[in-house]
């Protein structure tokens, strides 16, 4: 069964929104205030790319692609928590959010919940 096929379509489509949405997003901050919150445009860029490669994954297809989008979305999942939780400790280190920030609370939690969705949608493909 095909990656982008089922399910996978819906991930496609959130994928590829949230790879748009956070590199035009980091893109803009950082070349129009970069010095307010660098860490986390930086930390918003790197979320884009993640995404780029679990979207890119979802469309190639095949084994490998399924393989590099399960590292990918733990990654994910691990950028997710890890800012989530330092954004609640440390609050004054993020003047601005990410889209990690406050486990994807301003992105309605999408970026909490969409990793693993798309985790237990990879791992079922492969046994497809």
């Amino acid at each position: 069964m095909p990656l982008s096929s089922g399910p996978g379509r819906l991930l496609v489509l959130l994928y590829g929104v949230f790879t748009v949405g956070a590199a035009s997003r980091s893109i803009a901050q950082m070349i129009m205030k970069f010095g307010e919150a660098p860490l986390a445009y930086v930390l918003s860029a790197v979320a884009a790319c993640v995404y780029a490669v679990i979207l890119l994954s979802l469309v190639r297809g095949g084994e490998g692609a399924r393989r590099v989008g399960l590292v990918c979305c733990g990654v994910e999942l691990a950028g997710v928590l890890g800012v989530g939780t330092w954004t609640l400790v440390e609050p004054s280190a993020f003047p601005d959010a990410t889209v990690w920030s406050d486990y994807g609370m301003g992105y309605l939690f999408l970026p909490l919940v969409l990793p693993v969705v798309a985790l237990f949608w990879l791992r079922r493909a492969r046994s497809s």
